[in-house]
């Protein structure tokens, strides 16, 4: 019998739908890097305040005016999306060699539309899934194949970064993510070509703020689903702040430069390589009998990745901080799968297929919400007890919301 990885690569659309993703989301992974790698060297641990204004641009878009959407054709959605982050990334370069150096404006620019484009496109994409897909018993397989763009990307957008930044000059990485959003726009139009997806029957002029009430409503009468809501804005601000803010600072104060750029771009390929093993490993296999406790355990091996990596800053003798942190960072992203997947089918199974865009706005709001009030105080906190302490403390707090979700679903 077929990997059910390999049944879903098998299906036209979803395979179409699959390389668009895989190829923007590998030029996106390049430009997160850059811009991580930019902002902390020119603002120090104030670079998280950028990532604070990412987390607001997504959640105004979720709040207000991601709902008008919903009643539109999920994949022309989808392609408005990557046209949008497609232009603004191509200000940016014209700018950047117009001027020499990346402008803060263009940076803030970026920022923004980027956040507000995968705040329109993520709910479309889950929305047109289930339209996609040929039987429900191909979601598993299918969400897992999608889920492995973001993950191969980890591994080898920042790879790229490691082995050609002293070659390539950092705006060039920024002209291919322009390429790669082209091209994920161009193979989500061909989708519609391959395989109609109705649009949603989401209520017509619903407001906004009744329209996310009805997201929140609809997960919160899940166990698990109401559960993960409720824990998944501090988790993912903790993430985030450790892998995006913490280990670049790690790695510029022991390695300043193009030598400590390609060390980042190698650690989060380490990442990336682990999360795709996760991620073949989840997609293989069914629906798990007992999926809160199955994601409580996904989000132990975070948090203990996470806080290894603090104390491999803290500790580790110079020779071995590279080879510490990536090991730290290849055992953290074993864990989001289990929880990545597992609820991503749960949602596009077990919530009515109308109410699914919202539900997922209800997910990516709070996960925008966490961000933006975690990175607020994480730079306070990175100056205060250091990098390393931070770090942990980050690590620390995902693995008491594994406890707390082992407790509740045993």
């Amino acid at each position: 019998m077929r990997s059910p990885l390999l049944r879903a690569l098998g299906d036209p659309a979803i395979a179409l739908l699959w390389g668009g993703l895989a190829t923007s989301a590998i030029g996106d992974q390049l430009f997160t890097v850059v811009l991580s790698w930019v902002a902390v060297g020119a603002f120090g641990t104030a670079a998280g305040y950028l990532t604070v204004l990412q987390g607001a641009a997504s959640l105004g878009v979720l709040l207000f005016v991601g709902h008008l959407t919903d009643r539109l054709n999920p994949l022309r959605v989808m392609a408005a999306a990557d046209l949008a982050r497609a232009a603004v990334l191509a200000v940016t370069v014209a700018v950047w060699l117009a001027t020499g150096a990346a402008q803060g404006w263009t940076l803030v620019a970026c920022v923004v539309v980027l956040a507000g484009g995968m705040s329109f496109f993520r709910p479309a994409m889950q929305a047109s899934l289930p339209g996609l897909a040929r039987d429900a018993a191909m979601l598993p397989g299918a969400n897992a194949l999608l889920d492995t763009t973001e993950r191969i990307a980890r591994l080898l957008g920042p790879g790229l970064v490691g082995l050609a930044s002293a070659l390539v000059p950092l705006v060039h990485f920024v002209s291919l993510d322009v390429m790669t959003f082209a091209i994920s726009a161009v193979a989500v139009m061909g989708v519609a070509r391959v395989r109609a997806v109705p649009a949603s029957r989401a209520a017509a002029g619903e407001p906004a703020l009744a329209a996310m009430v009805r997201g929140v409503r609809v997960v919160r009468a899940h166990g698990v689903l109401g559960f993960v809501l409720a824990c998944t804005g501090l988790m993912n601000g903790a993430w985030y702040a450790a892998f995006f803010l913490g280990l670049p600072l790690i790695i510029a104060k022991a390695e300043p430069g193009a030598a400590g750029l390609a060390q980042y771009g190698m650690m989060i390929s380490a990442y990336g390589s682990a999360n795709v093993l996760g991620t073949l490993v989840m997609g293989s296999r069914a629906l798990p009998v007992r999926p809160g406790l199955w994601i409580a355990a996904g989000n132990a091996v975070l948090g203990g990745g996470i806080l290894l990596l603090g104390l491999v800053a803290a500790f580790a003798p110079a020779k071995w901080l590279v080879p510490g942190l990536a090991v730290a960072s290849a055992i953290s992203a074993f864990g989001g799968p289990m929880q990545d997947i597992t609820v991503a089918v749960l949602r596009q199974t077990e919530l009515p297929r109308a109410d699914l865009p919202a539900a997922v706005r209800a997910f990516m709001a709070v996960n925008a919400l966490g961000l933006l009030l975690t990175l607020a105080v994480m730079p306070v906190l990175f100056d205060g007890l250091g990098v390393p302490a931070a770090v942990m403390l980050c690590g620390g707090a995902i693995l008491v919301l594994a406890g707390l979700g082992v407790r509740r679903f045993r």
